[in-house]
């Protein structure tokens, strides 16, 4: 994560990743920091249509 100094509002600084499901880039936000190696999903929509693991 880049120096909060060097952080002017501009969202090209922040890392992004993909949403599993639907593919949408998802940029971090402060309420993912502790978490966000865990972050799957861009939203409680694409978390419910994942596939379960062990479902038939």
């Amino acid at each position: 994560m880049p120096d909060k100094r060097s952080f002017k509002g501009n969202k090209s600084y922040l890392p992004s990743k993909l949403c599993t499901v639907c593919g949408k880039e998802m940029t971090w936000r402060k309420s993912w920091a502790k978490n966000w190696d865990d972050v799957k999903y861009c939203s409680e929509a694409c978390r419910k249509a994942a596939p379960r693991a062990g479902s038939k």
